[in-house]
């Protein structure tokens, strides 16, 4: 869920641009096979316990796809999923909307579009503290977050929210099993991440604010999934299937509840009430809701989900965490909403 532009990505993309209109249209997945599916769909899944891990766990794609090789890779951020996205060795992946809103942005602007939305992010990310009772009481204090993912995002709306400046506090940049293994060694004060480390932390930490919170004060974050334009192009109907089994999945958190806990709770090596617990912090959308004003929209009226993330750039620029702030038009056309209303119709 974060982004980061190393030296080394930095020369990447620079390398990338010269080739292309935008990063992540590098690699494709061969010439497909005769049906015109790909010979191989290549994911970047995350421990998020959404309807993504429901569809890797039933093994719908494999079967839904039987001539294509699924393959799923783990990522521990949307930063190292951008990436990835950008050397073109991931076709569909899961970002939070601050790296999505950084990749679509100067100076990555990379070659992918959202056609689904994983969750909408609620107490699953949180701001947890050891003993601090406000978060005025931070200042001065390490606060450790994964930088530029949507956790870093809404800890510095947080801390504006409460009157501090980033410069108040001393920010860490740590993945979140790092963050878990300075929590208990008592390197940091607070952090800002999300479940299943979220969870370990309120164990003998204090919540102070959630995303769910800031949400309500309009700083709306998301994990969405992104795919390679090129794919999206090449390959529209095994688009269309993977949309289609990410609708079965909240679909079956809906209709039955513990098959779909079991499914979360093996992928996250969790016990099935722990599963169902955190998969009731996240608000999940079917494929209908979806396309409503509210989110992604239609091709005829692109949804807030493109005003959210324009938003989400003002935010960024105006903590000097991106150069310059896209035209919302940039957002909309980053919206694959065409993409999405063909897979739930015909």
């Amino acid at each position: 869920m974060k982004t980061r532009l190393v030296p080394a990505l930095a020369a990447l993309v620079l390398a990338l641009a010269a080739c292309s209109s935008g990063t992540g249209a590098a690699k494709d997945t061969g010439a497909g096979n005769a049906d015109g599916s790909p010979e191989e769909l290549r994911i970047g899944y995350q421990l998020i316990p959404n309807g993504d891990l429901i569809v890797k766990d039933q093994k719908w794609l494999e079967q839904a796809l039987p001539d294509t090789k699924i393959t799923w890779s783990k990522f521990d951020s949307g930063g190292d999923v951008n990436t990835a996205i950008i050397a073109g060795s991931v076709d569909i992946g899961l970002a939070g909307s601050s790296p999505v809103t950084r990749g679509l942005s100067a100076p990555l602007n990379i070659a992918y579009k959202v056609p689904w939305i994983f969750d909408v992010i609620g107490e699953n990310e949180a701001l947890v503290a050891k003993s601090a009772g406000s978060i005025a009481d931070l200042k001065g204090k390490k606060i450790a977050t994964p930088f530029s993912s949507t956790s870093h995002y809404s800890l510095l709306a947080a801390l504006q929210d409460a009157g501090l400046k980033e410069s108040d506090v001393k920010i860490i940049d740590l993945e979140p099993q790092d963050i878990q293994a300075a929590w208990t060694r008592g390197d940091i004060d607070a952090a800002y991440v999300w479940t299943p480390v979220l969870g370990e932390l309120e164990k003998t930490g204090k919540t102070l604010i959630s995303s769910k919170d800031l949400a309500a004060k309009g700083k709306v974050t998301a994990d969405l999934a992104v795919v390679r334009t090129a794919f999206a192009d090449k390959y529209p109907k095994a688009l269309s299937v993977w949309l289609q089994q990410q609708d079965r999945a909240i679909k079956l958190v809906r209709s039955d509840k513990d098959a779909a806990a079991a499914a979360v709770g093996r992928q996250l090596n969790l016990d099935p009430a722990e599963a169902a617990r955190q998969i009731g912090q996240l608000v999940l959308l079917d494929g209908k809701e979806q396309q409503s004003a509210a989110y992604l929209g239609t091709p005829a009226a692109p949804g807030d989900l493109a005003k959210n993330l324009h938003s989400a750039a003002e935010f960024l620029k105006s903590q000097q965490k991106i150069d310059a702030v896209p035209e919302l038009s940039a957002f909309q056309q980053g919206l694959a909403v065409k993409e999405l209303s063909d897979a739930f119709t015909g």
